[in-house]
């Protein structure tokens, strides 16, 4: 029976009914900036960007730029060095409770998220008078660090100068780099981390053969990948991306594996307190450049801080991101069908699958393409960006072996 001061039935089933809505309005209010974000991305898009082998001084020169249009709304901090000296920056803006900290590159070949947060600093800039421009930063303060790794960047290689790949050196903390992430980790505390990386454009959502051009994941903590509030909040909020992803990549979104590394920062991260969503960036067919998945990068993280700022993902809840399909490597770059393949000794000819994976390759003459065959047989269980039909169509068999480098034009040719 309620007393003179508890609500009555009724009065809790309105404010039930109230709180729905009102998270049915903040959902409402999401997709549509999403959405706007997307179809305005040419608009706000930082436009100096010219490849994705972005150099440390070509990404200070246009950190220098953006700083003049947001003026006071950034500082820029040097937080330390490299090993070969070039300077790790910490970008800071907003003056909310709720920190969020990005980092980026921490593998100097991995620069999408790199380019996606030039975006976001100008559409900032653009936007600073907005409604929800100003509800992240007055609600959030956003931590970035753009490129963590600028000598592996000046290189485009994975690894440090002094040859570690930092993202297993959370323990030990040997490289200079490694030392300056943690140290800004543990001053800031942040609540949220976004760790920003590249993986093989080759992984496949699931085992469909459909591209996976965003993987996510909330690392474990521990081996038995246990929950607790600080993982749980970070499966919301990738459950919030993979939300806002599906809206223009629908079936394209994986989940990376969650198989607990102790050496690795994002897996540690989570376990100092952080919740911590790994963002990696696949590939996309006719997008080598990363420029696609550039832009979704810049929607999605937009979208999520400001999901955040109103506090809306917390009504999301984990099953979004569960429920997606594991990342799988099921996926060649061309794949010729049922190519015959001639010898020239006095061995039979073969029909096959030939498997052709691109490199892309830099040397004096510029940056260019070449394809490795790396596999033969029957692949009909494989998917591929391209598919070529090759029957009824004979090629020397000495020019197709294993690990042979050829131009991916002159299999064309070969095929007409």
């Amino acid at each position: 029976m309620p007393t003179l001061f508890s609500p009555t039935r009724q009065e809790c089933m309105k404010r039930i009914l109230y709180l729905l809505v009102f998270v049915m309005i903040l959902q409402l209010a999401d997709a549509q900036f999403s959405k706007t974000l997307f179809d305005t991305y040419d608009v706000y898009k930082f436009n100096g960007i010219s490849s994705k082998r972005m150099k440390h001084a070509e990404l200070m020169t246009h950190l220098e730029a953006l700083k003049q249009s947001l003026g006071t709304l950034v500082t820029i901090k040097q937080i330390g060095s490299s090993a070969e000296g070039r300077s790790i920056n910490l970008l800071t803006l907003g003056s909310g409770k709720t920190k969020i900290f990005l980092w980026s590159q921490m593998h100097g070949d991995e620069p999408t998220a790199t380019m996606a947060l030039l975006d976001i600093l100008n559409y900032i800039a653009l936007h600073k008078n907005s409604a929800e421009v100003k509800k992240i930063l007055s609600e959030t303060t956003l931590l970035m660090i753009p490129m963590l790794n600028p000598d592996g960047a000046e290189r485009f290689q994975r690894r440090t100068s002094q040859g570690i790949d930092m993202n297993r050196d959370a323990l030990r903390l040997q490289t200079p780099e490694a030392r300056i992430l943690k140290a800004t980790r543990d001053t800031y505390n942040p609540e949220i981390g976004f760790n920003l990386h590249d993986q093989d454009p080759r992984y496949t959502v699931g085992e469909n053969g459909t591209v996976a051009v965003i993987s996510l994941l909330a690392p474990a903590f521990n081996v038995e990948r246990s929950d607790n509030a600080v993982r749980l909040r970070a499966k919301k909020i990738a459950s919030e991306l993979t939300l806002v992803l599906n809206q223009f990549v629908k079936g394209h979104i994986a989940k990376y594996d969650d198989t607990f590394e102790p050496r690795a920062f994002g897996d540690n991260i989570q376990k100092w307190g952080t919740s911590t969503v790994l963002i990696e960036s696949g590939g996309w067919k006719d997008d080598p450049e990363k420029m696609f998945i550039r832009k979704l990068n810049c929607v999605g993280l937009l979208s999520v801080f400001y999901s955040i700022a109103t506090s809306a993902y917390e009504q999301t809840g984990t099953q979004p991101y569960e429920n997606l399909p594991m990342n799988t490597k099921n996926l060649y770059d061309i794949i010729v069908e049922k190519v015959t393949l001639k010898f020239s000794d006095n061995r039979p000819s073969i029909v096959v699958d030939v498997a052709i994976n691109k490199e892309e390759v830099k040397d004096s003459t510029g940056t260019y393409w070449k394809g490795r065959v790396v596999d033969l047989g029957d692949l009909s269980v494989f998917t591929a960006h391209e598919k070529i039909n090759g029957e009824g169509k004979i090629l020397d068999a000495n020019d197709f072996e294993l690990g042979d480098i050829l131009k991916v034009d002159d299999v064309r040719k070969l095929l007409k």
